[in-house]
């Protein structure tokens, strides 16, 4: 049983080895060790810029003003509004058989 990677449903190990082996036919067994290097580095560039976005979303999110005077004077009061009794629905009409 072929084991699916966590990305692609359904890429196993016979797959995996012939997009390997297709992309050995196009770029060469020479170009192969720079196609990793160059695609090691865009992986880290990735996951350093996804990393420094969630860090500025951690700090703002950390971050609460303490609320001054001015904002509290000016900050709506909450409102309560006294709970209104529900009225009941009419009773239902028994359907027309005469209309069919």
């Amino acid at each position: 049983m072929a084991y699916p990677l966590a990305f692609i449903e359904g890429l196993g190990g016979p797959e995996l080895f012939m997009v390997l082996f297709v992309v050995m036919l196009l770029f060469g067994a020479n170009k192969l060790p720079e196609l990793a290097r160059g695609l090691g580095k865009a992986m880290r560039e990735v996951k350093k810029a996804t990393s420094g976005v969630e860090d500025e979303i951690r700090n703002a999110m950390d971050e609460h003003p303490e609320p001054t005077a001015e904002s509290k004077r000016f900050a709506p009061k909450p409102v309560v509004v006294p709970p209104q009794p529900a009225t009941p629905a009419p009773p239902a009409e028994p359907p027309d058989e005469t209309k069919a």
